[in-house]
């Protein structure tokens, strides 16, 4: 119920916002990307050809439940805004793709795999935002 005024000087850091926000996302009992959808993604990912990956993602992504599906086309509209002033604020899709993808897609169990699984979840987020027109 509090009103919040961003204009106020103390949200002037966006460092303080962005750890914000992925703290809140990770903090969710279930990541944006549901449990059940990491090894889904993460095989799609793996995918060789261009066009079956990002079919296979967009089918993805549009299986996901409602809650999840909005929630992920606000957020990466978002921060494909973030991107196109990449000059300004040195955020590239690689570099939002290495911040979030951990945030936003993790297995339900930590493993041994877990460096291996990073490179797949930043690439997952890379090609999301790369075809953000074509997913959502």
């Amino acid at each position: 119920d509090e009103q919040l005024d961003l204009d106020d000087g103390r949200w002037e850091d966006i460092h303080v916002v962005t750890g914000a926000l992925k703290l809140f996302l990770r903090e969710l009992p279930e990541p944006l990307v549901p449990f059940s959808h990491f090894d889904k993604f993460i095989a799609a990912i793996k995918i060789q050809d261009p066009s079956l990956r990002g079919r296979c993602i967009r089918d993805l992504v549009l299986s996901l439940p409602p809650t999840h599906h909005d929630t992920m086309k606000v957020l990466f509209r978002h921060l494909c805004r973030v991107v196109e002033h990449k000059e300004e604020n040195r955020m590239s899709v690689q570099s939002v793709a290495i911040v979030f993808g951990p945030t936003l897609l993790r297995p339900a169990s930590e493993e041994a795999s877990m460096a291996m699984h990073m490179v797949f979840q930043n690439q997952v987020v890379e090609h999301i935002l790369n075809h953000y027109g074509y997913i959502f």
